[in-house]
C-alpha cells in the first residue's frame, strides 16, 4: 500500500546516473519530493521527504540524494534517516548546516513540492540487537541515526547519548519508550577545532559502562571518531561492539559520491 501511495504522488524517473548507481549498488532509486522544511536549531535542519519507506532501511541506515554543487554539477551526500512515516510515506532527514557545502546548501533552499533522486538503503551499522547496553557518541551531524537507532531498543534496555554541540539549542532531544533508561551528555565544543577530540572523550570519560553488553555507535568527524574507537579499546570494549563511520572531515570537502576522504595525508 505504502509503494502504491508514494508512486501516486510522484511519476518522475530517476536520472540514468541515479539508475545506473542504484543498480550497481544492489538498491532502488526513487524520485522523492520535498513535503517540508524547518530549522530545528543553529546548526540542523530538519527536511521530509515523500518517497518510498523502503528506502530507509533499517535504523542506522542512510540514504544518497542527488544534489548540486556550487558550480551546478550534480554530485550526492549521504544522509541518515531520523524517522520513517510509513502511512504518510515519508522520510525526515536531520542536515546539518553550520557549514558551506552542496548538501547544506540544498537543505537550508529546499522548498515543498522540489524534485531529488533519491538511492537506498545505504550503510552497514545496524543496531546490536545482543547488547544490554547501547552509547551512541558524536557530533550534530550523528544526532538523526543516534535517536532513530536508539527509538528501535526494545525493553529493557538502556541509550546513553555523548554528543558534542556547537550552540545550545543544537541538544535536540527525543521521546522514548517506558522501559528504556536514557542518559545524554551534551559536551560544548567551547570554540576547539573540528577535528579535536578533547571535547568528546572528556564526555566519554565521565561516563562509567553499565554492566552486562554494551555496544558503542560513533558517528562524526574522522578524526575525532578514531580517537574515540581507541579510547573504547583502552577501556576493554572489543573491537566487534564498537560501530563507527566517519560522515565528514575537517578541512576536507567530500567526495562527489558523498564519503570524507579517509587518506592519511
Amino acid at each position: 500500500m505504502c509503494q502504491a501511495n508514494y508512486a501516486a504522488k510522484v511519476n518522475s524517473l530517476p536520472d540514468d546516473s541515479t539508475l545506473e548507481l542504484a543498480t550497481r549498488l544492489g538498491v532502488s532509486a526513487h524520485v522523492a519530493r520535498v513535503a517540508s522544511t524547518r530549522q530545528l536549531s543553529t546548526s540542523i535542519a530538519q527536511v521530509v521527504l515523500e518517497a518510498d519507506p523502503a528506502l530507509a532501511g533499517v535504523p542506522g541506515n542512510d540514504i544518497m540524494v542527488r544534489v548540486r554543487d556550487a558550480a551546478g554539477k550534480f554530485i550526492r551526500r549521504r544522509y541518515s534517516v531520523r524517522a520513517v512515516d510509513p502511512d504518510a510515506s515519508t522520510l525526515t532527514l536531520w542536515v546539518t548546516t553550520d557549514h558551506d557545502g552542496p548538501g547544506c546548501s540544498w537543505a537550508r533552499h529546499a522548498q515543498p513540492g522540489d524534485l531529488v533522486d533519491v538511492v537506498g538503503p545505504r550503510g552497514k551499522i545496524p543496531l546490536n540487537l545482543e547488547a544490554d547496553w547501547h552509547v551512541f557518541i558524536g557530533d550534530a551531524s550523528g544526532l538523526g541515526a543516534f535517536y532513530r537507532m536508539a527509538e528501535s531498543i526494545e525493553a529493557p534496555g538502556r541509550a546513553i547519548f555523548i554528543v558534542e554541540i556547537d550552540h545550545d539549542d543544537d541538544a535536540l532531544t527525543a521521546s522514548f519508550d517506558e522501559g528504556i533508561g536514557v542518559t545524554g551528555i551534551f559536551v560544548d565544543r567551547q570554540g576547539r577545532a573540528k577535528n579535536d577530540p578533547a571535547g568528546l572523550l572528556s564526555g566519554l570519560a565521565a561516563f562509567e559502562f553499565p554492566p552486562d553488553e554494551g555496544h558503542a555507535y560513533l558517528f562524526g568527524e574522522f578524526s575525532t571518531i578514531r580517537a574515540l574507537r581507541g579510547a573504547l579499546l583502552d577501556r576493554g570494549l572489543d573491537d566487534e561492539r564498537i560501530s563507527s563511520k566517519a560522515f565528514w572531515r575537517a578541512g576536507r570537502t567530500n567526495a562527489e559520491h558523498g564519503e570524507p576522504d579517509k587518506s592519511e595525508n
